[in-house]
């Protein structure tokens, strides 16, 4: 039988990824629901489906180091490769992100988590992981932009809970501190899930244009600056 094409291997490992990805928000969107109405079988679910995104995710890293070595690619086609491998454990560490959420249960509630919008702070941390995917499949260079410029709105909630959790402290009891750092992590996951979306969407600006720009912060903010004027 004759070999496959390079870009048939490409486009199944991609699709890979984008399985990855959903079954990664899934579970994050559960595991703020199972905190908000207490939900111990979701909760157990949740660590279950997570042990089955390590699983996919060696899998598919093995597939990319497997096609690496047999293939040998080059040029744009090895740019993908790395960009694949290096998004693939970007979603694994968001996938973790879900348990420690859960993890914080005994001290929250559905009227803590609405009174800090932590609904409102996901859904938005988890458009910017579609969006970021959106944009590798696409090769959307400014799709890409827009989910770096999303980090912002994310780190502007995660500043507002970190604020109300302060005053707070003020005055509170040893009881309430507990949940009140409970409070603190989750907004934290919820961020470093922004941060990792981001980091996928450089990832894909990499991509597109063999440009690297996660350590080049100065080019980066002028470029945020031209999006906004």
């Amino acid at each position: 039988m004759p070999e496959r094409p390079v870009h048939e291997y490409i486009k199944e490992l991609s699709e890979a990824l984008v399985q990855l990805s959903e079954m990664v928000l899934q579970n994050f969107r559960e595991a703020l629901d199972a905190v908000t109405h207490n939900d111990l079988q979701t909760a157990r679910r949740i660590r279950v489906v997570d042990d089955e995104i390590d699983q996919a995710e060696v899998k598919l890293e093995e597939q990319c180091l497997e096609f690496l070595a047999l293939h040998q690619p080059v040029a744009r086609d090895l740019r993908t490769m790395v960009t694949i491998i290096k998004i693939n454990d970007d979603l694994e560490r968001i996938g973790d992100l879900a348990v420690h959420i859960i993890e914080r249960m005994p001290e929250l509630g559905q009227e803590v988590m609405e009174t800090y919008e932590f609904e409102k702070m996901g859904n938005l941390a988890a458009g910017m992981v579609r969006k970021s995917i959106e944009a590798f499949i696409q090769r959307d260079r400014p799709l890409a932009d827009k989910v770096c410029l999303m980090d912002e709105d994310v780190d502007a909630m995660h500043r507002v809970v970190f604020k109300k959790v302060a005053e707070v402290m003020k005055s509170c009891s040893a009881t309430d501190t507990e949940q009140l750092l409970a409070i603190l992590s989750v907004s934290r996951y919820i961020e470093r899930m922004a941060d990792h979306a981001t980091r996928i969407a450089r990832e894909v600006i990499y991509l597109v244009t063999g440009e690297i720009v996660r350590h080049n912060e100065d080019s980066f903010e002028k470029l945020i600056q031209s999006l906004q004027d």
